[in-house]
């Protein structure tokens, strides 16, 4: 395998593995603000990152490439209100959208054919994950108690995704 194509598929492994941290670590938020939907909601995402990053595992490994995971960063305990935690799930996945971006503009310049087929798959995934829906409704919710209590309920009904797939953003 291509040394670059690794060290960058290792880079998005990197990505996904913080990302699933970064969901767990608001989870526990939103769980210990009684947010139990949107608790339940992150923990699913934290979830599907981490099927995503054993994903690229396996596919590097399948290639003869050398997985090498780094050591994670601490994440924060503290996010804000629910509407600034999911304003950083919104921060965090228009990253991970460019960051699949710059590694599908690599690899397809560097003619893997195979490679850009998973990252594409990424890539095209992250139209959902980047969806808007959840912030704007918050927005709309302002500080009504009510009104984010429905959301909370809500949010708490997305069921875990098929193996593979992707679950229902609710």
């Amino acid at each position: 395998m291509n040394e670059q194509i690794q060290k960058l598929l290792n880079n998005l492994i990197q990505l996904e593995h913080v990302s699933s941290t970064l969901y767990l670590a608001m989870s526990n938020y939103m769980n210990r603000l009684n947010y139990k939907g949107m608790g339940s909601w992150l923990r699913l995402q934290s979830e599907e990152e981490r099927t995503h990053m054993l994903k690229l595992i396996d596919y590097l490994v399948d290639r003869g490439g050398t997985v090498e995971l780094s050591s994670l960063p601490a994440q924060p305990s503290e996010f804000g209100s629910p509407l600034e935690t999911f304003q950083k799930v919104l921060e965090h996945e228009k990253f991970v959208t460019n960051s699949y971006r710059q590694a599908f503009q690599f690899i397809s310049q560097a003619n893997d054919p195979q490679t850009l087929v998973i990252v594409q798959d990424f890539l095209r995934e992250q139209v959902d994950e980047e969806a808007q829906t959840i912030v704007d409704r918050l927005k709309i919710a302002q500080n009504n108690p009510a009104a984010i209590f429905i959301l909370d309920q809500e949010l708490g009904q997305r069921n875990a995704a098929p193996a593979g797939g992707v679950a229902a953003q609710g």
